[in-house]
């Protein structure tokens, strides 16, 4: 399969609100109200457990046939350690994470062995987790000044 290009746009209201818009969803992003928000919805870094916990959730359903792997039912938990003093300038640490952890929960009759294989399938083909613990090209592609 080609390459596919995925877009997002992500619009600040007001406060910390930010809509974030891909093809035809929406959805609200913001701060809790102990870092300054309004708490009407996940905080970024937030988005990104949740988007990985998610991606690894969908590899699992797509590819639990190929390893015989009925899921009765499938859950990801997923936490990371950050450290705001970053982000507040406060500190010279790491801006993002610092390491981002995350438990399976499988509910299925397969073996161990059969579950343990597919799981390192897993994280070996999340596209999520692949962005997260390896390098990726990011660039700012321009500045436009709206009047």
């Amino acid at each position: 399969m080609p390459v596919q290009t995925f877009k997002a746009t992500s619009h600040l209201q007001d406060g910390m609100v930010v809509k974030a818009r891909s093809r035809n969803f929406e959805m609200t992003i913001d701060e809790p109200k102990n870092l300054g928000g309004t708490d009407t919805g996940m905080n970024p870094v937030e988005v990104v457990l949740s988007a990985l916990g998610a991606c690894q959730s969908i590899v699992a359903r797509v590819y639990a046939k190929k390893f015989n792997i009925r899921l009765d039912d499938f859950w990801v938990e997923v936490e990371g350690d950050l450290d705001t003093d970053g982000f507040m300038n406060k500190s010279d640490v790491r801006r993002g994470y610092s390491e981002i952890r995350y438990t399976f929960h499988i509910k299925t009759d397969a073996p161990k062995e059969r579950v343990e294989s597919f799981v390192e399938f897993l994280e070996q083909t999340c596209p999520v987790g692949d962005t997260i613990a390896n390098p990726v090209n990011l660039k700012l592609s321009g500045i436009i000044i709206e009047t």
